[in-house]
């Protein structure tokens, strides 16, 4: 999935982990495996195509040096482009469509905040983050009040339950900005 930076989802995680310290292929695949970052998958077909498109944008590049073993590997680093690409994406505003089609996004967006673009630009990403969450919930509601009468019962209770998963994310935004405040 694109957004409008270009920067996949996938582009995402992998230039956040590497912005965290230089990893090898072999050593991200490791962490999609084993930690929440799970969801993607760790198959070498999808790692190593997107490290070379993501060596190709510029926004890495990888130096080859022994391992533990003698096998050579391949230990990547993010550049300066990368470095920018990444604040930026992590910059942009929330918007409407982000709630609505690209939650996934917007959480790995916030898990490399804080260590790349710092405290306030992270606080104004969760009010934002809050504010459309709220106005999407706000939407929800008025759409659903107009036509609970119409609407089967399970398709009335499965979009409460996504109206509340909404309200659930805005609270913890709102949360999450008092904790940063207290930092």
């Amino acid at each position: 999935m694109r957004q409008q930076t270009g920067l996949s989802t996938l582009s995402l995680a992998i230039l956040g982990v590497i912005r965290q310290q230089p990893r090898t292929g072999y050593d991200i695949r490791k962490l999609f495996a084993t930690t929440p970052l799970g969801h993607f998958s760790n198959s070498p077909g999808a790692i190593y195509p997107a490290l070379r498109r993501i060596e190709q944008a510029g926004w890495i590049r990888g130096r080859t040096g022994k391992g533990n073993t003698r096998r050579q590997r391949v230990v990547y680093e993010i550049t300066t482009r990368g470095l920018k690409t990444l604040k930026d994406h992590l910059s942009r505003p929330v918007t409407e469509g982000d709630v609505t089609w690209h939650m996934d996004d917007l959480m790995l967006r916030f898990a490399f905040m804080d260590q790349t673009i710092g405290c306030e630009p992270t606080r104004r990403f969760l009010e934002e983050f809050a504010s459309q969450l709220d106005a999407h919930v706000a939407q929800l509601r008025a759409y659903l009040d107009r036509v609970r009468d119409l609407m089967p019962m399970c398709g009335r209770l499965a979009m409460e339950q996504g109206i509340e998963s909404y309200e659930t994310n805005a609270r913890w935004a709102r949360r999450a900005i008092k904790e940063l405040q207290h930092r």
